[in-house]
Order: C-alpha cells, then sequence, then structure tokens
C-alpha cells in the first residue's frame, strides 16, 4: 500500500482518538456516579387578612429564624374592630356582675332613707288616731274624723310594708335566667373578642421556618389579598437531592442508604440519604420492553442531605451522585 493511501487512514484513527479523549476529559471524574439536580421545597408564606403592605421586613438572600418578622398589612380596620368587641364585653361584664350583687349601696341607702320618712309618718298617724279615739270618747269629735285618722294609719302602715319590701329586693341578686342569659352574652362577647384579635395579630406575619428567604412577591405599598403569598422561604430542611438510576439497579437501593453528592464547588461530597424510591418509570420508549431497550429505562431517586451541608446547594443545580 503507498504512503498516499495510508496517510488518510491514520489521519482518520488519529481523530477519532483525539475524540476519545476530549470526550473521557470533558466527561464527570465520577465513573459510578448518577446524574441529578437540587430540588427545593418552598414555603410560601401569606395572611389570612387583606390589606395594604406597609412594612416589608426582609429581602432577597437574606437569612431569617422562627419568629422573625416578615411583613405586616395595614391594621386600622381589625384594630377597630378589637377595641369596640373589648368595650363590648366591658359593659356586658359589669351588667353581668350588677346582676349578681344587687343594687349598688347608694341606692339601697336611698330607699332606706324613704322607709325612715315613712315610718315617721306612720308613728305621726298612730299618735293622732290615740288622741282621736280620747276626743270621740269624750263627745268631743265626730265619727267621720276617727275614721280619717284610722285610713291614714293604715295608709302609712302600707308605705312602710312598700319600702321594706324594696330593700329586701334590692339587696337580692337577679333571677337565675337573667344572670344564666347574661353569662352566655358574656361569653359570646369573649370569642368575639378572641376573633377579632386572632385577625389582628395575622396583620404581623412572622417566619414559621428558618431559611433563606428565596423571594417577595409584593412591594411596600401594594394591595395584598387575603391568602396571597408574600415572602417565599427555602428552609435548609426542604433541599433534596433528585437523581436518577436504571431500572436494574432499583431493587438493589434501599430508603435511608447513604449516599455521596458531587457538585461544582462544593468541595468535600456532601453527606446524603435516600428518603424515596419511586415505583414509576421516568422514560418509556414506545416499543416492547425487549432486553436491547431495558438500559434506557430509569428510576428517579430522592435524597435527603445534611442540614448543615444542604445551604451550599441550590435549587436547578445539577449534581452527580455516588453510592455508598
Amino acid at each position: 500500500m503507498s504512503l498516499h493511501a495510508c496517510f488518510p487512514r491514520r489521519l482518520a484513527v488519529a481523530f477519532s482518538i483525539a475524540l476519545e479523549l476530549a470526550g473521557t476529559a470533558c466527561s464527570n471524574h465520577y465513573s459510578n456516579g448518577y446524574e441529578g439536580y437540587v430540588e427545593g421545597k418552598y414555603v410560601y408564606v401569606a395572611s389570612p387578612q387583606a390589606g395594604r403592605l406597609d412594612e416589608l421586613s426582609v429581602s432577597r438572600g437574606q437569612s431569617v429564624e422562627i419568629g422573625g418578622p416578615l411583613f405586616s398589612l395595614e391594621r386600622d380596620p381589625e384594630a377597630a374592630v378589637a377595641l369596640q368587641a373589648e368595650q363590648l364585653l366591658r359593659a356586658d361584664v359589669a351588667r353581668l356582675q350588677d346582676m349578681r350583687t344587687g343594687k349598688r349601696p347608694p341606692e339601697v341607702d336611698t330607699v332606706r332613707a324613704q322607709l325612715a320618712q315613712a315610718e315617721a309618718e306612720q308613728q305621726k298617724a298612730i299618735d293622732l288616731l290615740k288622741s282621736y279615739e280620747q276626743q270621740y270618747a269624750a263627745g268631743g269629735l265626730a265619727e267621720t274624723d276617727l275614721i280619717v285618722a284610722r285610713a291614714a294609719v293604715e295608709s302609712n302602715t302600707a308605705v312602710v310594708r312598700q319600702f321594706q319590701y324594696s330593700i329586701a329586693v334590692a339587696e337580692l341578686p337577679g333571677r337565675s335566667e337573667q344572670i344564666s342569659a347574661q353569662s352566655q352574652i358574656v361569653e359570646a362577647d369573649r370569642a368575639a373578642l378572641r376573633q377579632a384579635q386572632w385577625k389582628l395579630q395575622q396583620k404581623q406575619v412572622s417566619a414559621p421556618r428558618n431559611g433563606l428567604v428565596f423571594d417577595t412577591l409584593y412591594r411596600q405599598g401594594e394591595y395584598v389579598n387575603a391568602g396571597s403569598p408574600v415572602v417565599q422561604i427555602l428552609p435548609p430542611e426542604n433541599i433534596e437531592v433528585r437523581f436518577f438510576v436504571s431500572q436494574a439497579l432499583v431493587g438493589g437501593l434501599t430508603v435511608g442508604q447513604p449516599v455521596a453528592v458531587h457538585c461544582d464547588g462544593c468541595g468535600a461530597p456532601v453527606p446524603a440519604r435516600i428518603t424515596f424510591i419511586s415505583n414509576q418509570v421516568e422514560y418509556t420508549p414506545p416499543v416492547i420492553y425487549s432486553n436491547e431497550n431495558r438500559s434506557k429505562l430509569v428510576m428517579m431517586i430522592i435524597a435527603k442531605p445534611s442540614v448543615e451541608r444542604a445551604a451550599s446547594l441550590h435549587p436547578g443545580q445539577p449534581l452527580e451522585v455516588t453510592l455508598r
């Protein structure tokens, strides 16, 4: 074979070797690894109340702790309702207390004074009647005057008895039925106050979890509908790794099995444990499952990294997982 005939063949071989070396250099260094990506389960924080966004206490990329302030909505309408409910409760509690204790001491003292005046009038009428009876027996008084004097005594005695009954009633508490009805009104007032205070508290929202503020969905001054998320938080324990293995390997994996996560810029491998093994094929060729096509079938596996290292992973980040 001539030199000219061998040269194209040698050139083709060298080109093939160069392509193979380039492919090897560009491929992942972990020959037994499986491709995957990072998935984040976000917490969307909202208020069950609507209103204008008066204050946004966090910004995108900021770390927050449980109980830390996130945002506040306008509070004036709910504050007015809570104040009204509180004043109504106070009035009904005072009315219930009045029913349980009877009339106030000054009111009872007034009736006692009226009783003393009536008793004085009664005694005057009795003394006058005795004088008239003596005059009538001596023949110096008409019978009609005696009748009038006796009627005056009976009248004053009735007035005295009336004030005595009034004092007894004033010192008694209200009837049990009235007290029971008023007690139920007070309980209803307390429930209304708790509801008004709860609605007021919902206008100030705190962080429900530790995590990273992934995004803020409203700007200060905008109107927020009830239930609309305002802040998007990513807790570190909500970060998971999703990777795919051949269906031939799924049977050998178990939940709780440790894996190592490799990614660009992560430094040392991130430890994780398998928490979910899918029972569905992620890719199904439109052909019968022959021995040649089984290699195309992969299953999704989910692993949870340790909370301490989860912050180094970011949703959407490509990675590779090796089994341990």
